[in-house]
C-alpha cells in the first residue's frame, strides 16, 4: 500500500529539483543487434518534431535504435572482419583504457557501412529526434532543465580542447540524461551522423557532443555537416525496423 505513495512523491521530487520529465511507467522492449549492441524499441505514432515556426506534429511508426553509442571495441571488431584501413583517430585508440568510448573520426560512409554489415542503417533525423525527445514535447532528453554535468557531456566551461580519447566519457555514463526510452546520450557525449540530407551536399548530424555549447544539446537541434567529414566530435549509433 505505501510503495505507490512512495514512488509517486519521488517523481515528484525528482521533476521539482531537476527539470526532468518522466513519462508514464512503460514497459520497454529490448534487443540485442548482430553486433551485440542493446537496441530499444521506440514505440510508433505522433510526437512534437523541430522548434519555433517549424514545429510540428509527426507520426512515425515503431523503430529500434541503438541504446548507446558504436563503442570503440565494436568498430574495431567490424574493421578486422571487414578489413579496412586505418582510418582517422583509430590510430589512438591504444590511448583508451577501455573499449567502451563512442567510436569518432569516422565519416558518413564508414558509419553507414557499420549498420548495413549488421543489418542495421543510419537513422533518419526524424527518428533520432523521437528517440531524444519522446512523445511530450520536451527540450532535451532528460526534461526541460539545463545541461548540467550530471546530465551530459558538453563545454561546460569553453575550455574543452581534445586530448585523445580520454576526452570522451565511456557510453551510458550519464544516467540521469538518457531519453524516456532509456537511450543513453542523446544530448553531448558526440554528435551522430543520420540518414537525411540537410541540403545538397551535407548529411544532418544531431545531438551536440563534448565539445558543444549547451545550446546544441537541444533534442531539435540540427546541422549539416560533409559526409566526407571525420570529426574528433563525432560519431553514430544505428537504428532498424521493427518488424510487426
Amino acid at each position: 500500500m505505501h510503495r505507490p505513495i512512495h514512488t509517486s512523491l519521488f517523481v515528484i521530487w525528482l521533476t521539482v529539483l531537476t527539470g526532468t520529465q518522466p513519462l508514464p511507467a512503460q514497459q520497454l522492449v529490448e534487443v540485442l543487434g548482430k553486433d551485440g549492441a542493446p537496441m530499444v524499441l521506440v514505440p510508433g505514432g505522433e510526437f512534437l518534431y523541430g522548434e519555433g515556426e517549424n514545429q510540428h506534429r509527426l507520426a512515425l511508426p515503431s523503430f529500434y535504435m541503438d541504446k548507446y553509442e558504436v563503442t570503440t571495441k565494436q568498430y574495431l571488431a567490424f574493421r578486422q572482419a571487414t578489413g579496412r584501413k586505418e582510418r582517422f583517430k583509430v590510430n589512438e585508440l591504444i590511448q583508451a583504457s577501455e573499449g567502451d568510448r563512442p567510436i569518432i573520426g569516422v565519416d558518413w560512409q564508414d558509419a553507414e557501412d557499420y549498420c548495413r554489415h549488421y543489418g542495421k542503417r543510419l537513422p533518419t533525423e526524424e527518428e533520432w529526434e523521437k528517440a531524444a525527445r519522446g512523445a511530450d514535447g520536451r527540450i532535451y532528453p532528460w526534461g526541460d532543465a539545463e545541461p548540467t554535468q550530471a546530465l551530459a557531456s558538453y563545454d561546460w566551461d569553453g575550455k574543452q580542447r581534445w586530448q585523445g580519447y580520454d576526452n570522451l566519457s565511456p557510453v551510458g555514463a550519464h544516467d540521469a540524461g538518457k531519453s524516456p526510452y532509456g537511450l543513453y546520450d542523446l544530448a553531448g557525449s558526440v554528435t551522430e551522423w543520420t540518414s537525411s540530407e540537410y541540403d545538397f551536399e551535407t548529411k544532418v548530424v544531431r545531438g551536440g557532443s563534448w565539445l558543444s555549447h549547451p545550446s546544441a544539446l537541444r533534442a531539435a537541434h540540427r546541422r549539416g555537416v560533409l559526409p566526407t567529414y571525420r570529426l574528433n566530435a563525432l560519431g553514430f549509433r544505428c537504428a532498424q525496423d521493427a518488424r510487426e
